[in-house]
């Protein structure tokens, strides 16, 4: 797999990585042996950046991570990991963010625990507390690459503004965002941003959550998975317009001889070099699907043909409902 550039001083990763989001049961029941078998691929496919979070299962990824290295002597030094905090609850159960530095470092300690190590190599704050300024947020985090406990630090779902201004009071390494073909809103500025100041951009749900691959999630598992029982593009009449939409595009990448998914990524790596996406899964053979892409460059004809079939704008439904809109920044 072709490799890029985690941040302007960060480490060489393989140009796509793995979201252990799927780590969790977030789209579905999983355990601690198909985790292990994902990071067991992951190794013999080029796939080095692992992205977790606290959240994710209530730890549950991160247990799965850490678990892994312990059973595997050396795996560490073959990963380079990242975990996220932020995102907790208040008093009466409602989802709500903490940027200050005790919790940060709280959490980041906790979740080091969890895997085992003693430091991270990115760590982020999940989403921004408004409460901080951009630049206080970057301050806490950069306080726990003075204290060893990350390597380097990032955000997540902010704005392009956000970043520059954090960016002023500690380097950032990457900015996380939900970005794909599906939604392409991080082009009207967070994309060249991050360029412009030597930041990833590190694309997760690279393959719109299903809808951009060969095996979309059958309609009649959704009403059980939560986060997509809510969400607009899977309800609906919504669905029924997008799966029809992307039935050209599955008819696309099989004509160019790639999964949809791999073309789903492919077509990322193509929107610059500081773009990584963080494919999730459960299955080993569509963790292959996804990793496709990772050494094919796109032509100019190739990239018109995508647009043609998924023209910016395709998608029916937001890519939130407004409950799952809480935290992330719009920006345009």
């Amino acid at each position: 797999m072709k490799t890029r550039t985690l941040g302007r001083n960060g480490p060489e990763i393989g140009a796509i990585g793995y979201g252990a989001m799927s780590f969790s049961d977030m789209y579905g029941p999983t355990n601690e042996t198909e985790s292990h078998a994902i990071l067991n691929a992951c190794r013999d496919m080029g796939v080095t950046h692992i992205d977790s979070a606290n959240v994710y299962g209530m730890g549950k990824s991160e247990n799965a991570i850490g678990s892994y290295l312990r059973s595997n002597p050396g795996a560490r030094d073959e990963f380079v990991i990242a975990t996220k905090a932020t995102i907790t609850r208040d008093a009466d159960g409602n989802r709500t963010f903490d940027n200050s530095a005790d919790h940060l470092e709280a959490e980041l300690d906790k979740s080091l625990a969890r895997l085992g190590v003693d430091c991270v190599d990115l760590f982020y704050a999940h989403r921004r507390d408004p409460r901080f300024t951009p630049e206080e947020t970057a301050a806490n985090l950069g306080r726990l690459v003075d204290k060893g406990k990350t390597r380097a630090i990032g955000l997540s779902e902010v704005a392009p503004t956000t970043l520059r201004r954090a960016m002023a009071a500690y380097p950032i390494a990457a900015v996380q965002s939900e970005y794909s073909l599906s939604t392409r809103f991080p082009d009207l500025g967070l994309v060249q941003t991050c360029a412009e100041l030597g930041v990833a951009m590190v694309a997760f749900s690279p393959v719109g959550r299903s809808l951009l691959t060969d095996h979309p999630i059958p309609r009649e598992r959704i009403p059980s998975l939560d986060f997509l029982a809510q969400n607009p593009r899977f309800v609906e009449p919504n669905l029924s317009e997008n799966l029809r939409i992307t039935d050209e595009f599955r008819a696309l990448a099989a004509e160019m001889g790639l999964p949809a998914a791999g073309l789903a990524n492919a077509w990322l790596l193509s929107r610059g070099p500081h773009v990584i996406p963080i494919p999730g899964t459960r299955s080993v053979d569509h963790l292959r699907e996804c990793l496709a892409g990772g050494d094919v460059t796109l032509s100019q004809d190739d990239l018109d043909r995508i647009e043609k079939v998924l023209p910016v704008g395709w998608a029916h439904g937001d890519r939130y409902s407004e409950a799952q809109w809480i935290g992330p920044e719009r920006y345009c």
